[in-house]
């Protein structure tokens, strides 16, 4: 899992305090408690210190996250995108061959505009979508339990509707989820909210379905080139 501009994933695995290794002049992915492989910024520069990159550096960053990275026989590979559509999405859509890709969104009429502009350039450059991911889509109380949709309701639900693509699931607002990930303790919510847990691997579920249902030919991906 390639991220970038920050040390949130770091961070949401538990290997913050880990640096990747080198061999033959490659990067070894860090490797969390749970078998997940991780590169990514936040690994190579302070977590307090901003990166202000422009675009041939943000682009030559992906590159090396992707190719001088000696990932280990891994069955997906997701790369976590800042929210827009700049250079990092378009050096993406032109360098590699791309299965799909999952939109993330909250509900609300602010986020979606943006949605929707993501989801018009994976298609200008014939990346698939796999699916819409309604992110804080209710709020759970931690006291008594009770759902609220603070953001607007099935905006990402929606969203997947007028597109024709799958609702790939619907994760809620919850304290014991910012707990957990802000320790980097995923099994501690899998152990002691499986409820909460449940809708996660519901929604990781679908998102392999989505996968397996597309092809392998990534031939259409590139143009054609004509020797006249």
């Amino acid at each position: 899992m390639p991220t970038f501009t920050g040390p949130s994933q770091p961070t949401m695995l538990g290997v913050d305090d880990r640096k990747p290794d080198q061999k033959n002049q490659k990067l070894i992915p860090v490797e969390s408690s749970d078998g997940i492989q991780v590169m990514s910024i936040g690994f190579l520069v302070d977590t307090d210190q901003a990166v202000v990159w422009r675009g041939p550096m943000v682009s030559q960053a992906l590159q090396q996250l992707m190719f001088q990275s000696e990932w280990d026989e891994v069955d997906y590979l997701f790369i976590d995108l800042p929210p827009g559509t700049g250079d990092i999405q378009l050096t993406l859509s032109q360098r590699i061959p791309v299965t799909g890709s999952v939109i993330v969104t909250t509900p609300q009429d602010i986020a979606l505009i943006d949605a929707r502009k993501a989801v018009d350039m994976f298609r200008k450059v014939n990346i698939p979508i796999l699916g819409v991911l309604e992110n804080m889509s209710v709020h759970i109380c931690s006291n008594c339990g009770h759902s609220e949709a603070l953001f607007g309701t099935d905006g990402g639900k929606d969203l997947a509707a007028r597109l024709n693509v799958p609702l790939l699931g619907q994760l809620p607002l919850s304290l014991p989820v910012r707990e957990a990930m802000d320790g980097g303790a995923a099994a501690q919510l899998f152990d002691e909210h499986p409820a909460i847990a449940k809708i996660y691997t519901d929604a990781a579920f679908q998102i392999a379905l989505s996968i397996a249902d597309k092809g392998k030919d990534f031939s259409s991906r590139f143009p054609k080139i004509v020797v006249e």
